[in-house]
């Protein structure tokens, strides 16, 4: 907990610094699967609002495709990969964030395992948005166009093998087994993790 809280003011100290001259910051929080970054993106928000600036989260997997969709693309057993997102429409709603739009975001419900539309109002006098998620820093099309629409990135740098204990766990949580929850690791999200990793683009802030 230390070192979270450690990271946390890191991050808050920083978007405090930008506020004297920017009256709307687009902080993207990025990192692999399993890295934390929600919990991160919960906890700077859950600060910021305490110090009385109001900051909203959201979430980049609200746009998966929806599982009937990923059946249909052949692509439902790599789900999380950066195919399976509606990207242009992601790439599209943080333009509208950016121009202080009113958006209604999608959410991920992921004990059913779909997304749910208009889940987050993002009124345009809000003056921190946190988007979170895999791909906000990641050199591929159409992915590579994001880094241009932040204010300030923070990427979650997490050993592979702490990792890879955190998405078995994930998949324990969802009461598979011991053997099921490590193949749908290793079959699916490691080597998601492994493919950012790759392609990752340095951020402003690594913790």
């Amino acid at each position: 907990m230390q070192d979270m809280t450690k990271h946390i003011n890191r991050v808050a100290d920083r978007i405090h610094e930008m506020r004297a001259t920017q009256d709307r910051l687009l902080v993207a929080i990025a990192g692999a699967p399993g890295s934390g970054k929600s919990t991160l993106a919960g906890e700077i928000s859950r600060r910021l609002n305490l110090q009385k600036c109001p900051t909203i989260v959201v979430p980049m997997d609200g746009f998966h495709l929806d599982n009937a969709i990923l059946d249909d693309m052949g692509l439902r057993p790599r789900k999380g990969a950066p195919e399976t997102f509606d990207v242009r429409g992601f790439v599209h709603l943080m333009k509208r964030l950016q121009a202080r739009d009113h958006v209604y975001a999608p959410a991920f419900d992921r004990s059913r395992d779909l997304s749910v539309a208009g889940a987050v109002d993002v009124d345009p006098s809000l003056p921190i948005v946190i988007v979170e998620g895999n791909y906000l820093m990641f050199d591929e099309p159409v992915w590579n166009v994001l880094p241009g629409i932040w204010d300030l990135t923070v990427r979650l740098d997490v050993p592979m093998s702490e990792l890879r204990a955190r998405l078995i766990q994930r998949w324990l949580n969802q009461n598979l087994s011991r053997a099921a929850a490590t193949r749908r690791a290793e079959s699916n999200d490691i080597p998601n993790a492994h493919r950012i990793i790759a392609k990752a683009i340095a951020c402003d802030i690594t913790v």
